[in-house]
């Protein structure tokens, strides 16, 4: 592990292996570097990847006053220290962190989601207007329990007695942990999560080879929204794995993110 300080002087901890182009791997809600793992050892195998503790988790630092322009700063720190460049692979929510630091100018030169969990239809409800709000009240009490659980019923949609269940489980405690970083992903995803269309300008500036990527056989918003994310522009393409839910396999996804990242293919 090592770590580079972001433009506010948050120290933010990476590791990093393999040879090739730099590819950044931006996690989701509660990822930690360790989570990218399996999918980085794949990977290494062509490009050099960089793993990453968004802030306020893991061995990174954070800074009490948040604002999704850090978390931008914070990959640029990390792409300077590939080298000045790098591609980016965003999974849920961190899809969308990148696409924003592709959008704000970061040195991307190509970039490939998962499953932004954008809610853009009416297949599921949306999330409620005061969500961001009432998962900051949470982690403010210090309730991170209570922020992990509103959070899976509000955001992802699980059942209140499925999750009172999980309270249990050895994973818990874990989830706890990253638990103060929920708002920061709901400000990540802003109104993308209302149930309305995406905005067509929020990634009008992307201009990188976009790979836009898939399961078909998880919730259904999540390939809707992921269509319509790739009809956004002639640089976004889209790739639908067969059979694949939320929790892709790394075995899968890595053959096509290779190939994207190393030859340009995009299928």
């Amino acid at each position: 592990m090592d770590k580079v300080f972001s433009a506010d002087g948050t120290a933010i901890a990476y590791e990093q292996q393999g040879s090739g182009p730099a590819v950044v791997l931006v996690g989701g809600a509660f990822m930690t570097r360790g989570d990218s793992a399996a999918l980085a050892g794949l990977l290494a195998e062509h490009c050099t990847v960089i793993t990453y503790d968004r802030r306020g988790r893991g061995d990174s630092g954070d800074n009490p006053v948040y604002d999704v322009q850090r978390e931008v700063e914070d990959l640029d720190a990390l792409i300077e220290r590939a080298g000045g460049e790098a591609m980016l692979f965003g999974m849920s929510s961190g899809a969308v962190l990148a696409l924003e630091a592709a959008a704000r100018g970061s040195a991307v030169t190509r970039l490939a989601v998962y499953e932004p969990p954008f809610i853009t239809d009416s297949s599921r409800p949306p999330l409620p207007a005061d969500y961001v709000a009432r998962l900051e009240e949470l982690v403010k009490q210090g309730a991170y329990g209570d922020a992990v659980a509103y959070f899976l019923t509000a955001a992802v949609g699980m059942p209140a007695e499925a999750v009172a269940g999980m309270r249990q489980a050895p994973f818990w405690t874990d989830m706890e942990a990253t638990a103060r970083t929920l708002p920061y992903d709901g400000q990540v995803m802003g109104d993308t999560m209302s149930g309305r269309p995406l905005p067509a300008d929020r990634w009008r500036s992307v201009t990188v080879p976009v790979l836009v990527a898939s399961g078909d056989a998880g919730a259904p918003h999540m390939l809707a929204g992921a269509r319509e994310l790739a009809a956004l522009s002639d640089n976004f393409t889209l790739h639908v794995f067969p059979g694949q839910e939320h929790d892709i396999s790394p075995e899968l996804l890595a053959p096509i993110l290779t190939g994207f990242f190393t030859t340009g293919e995009k299928s």
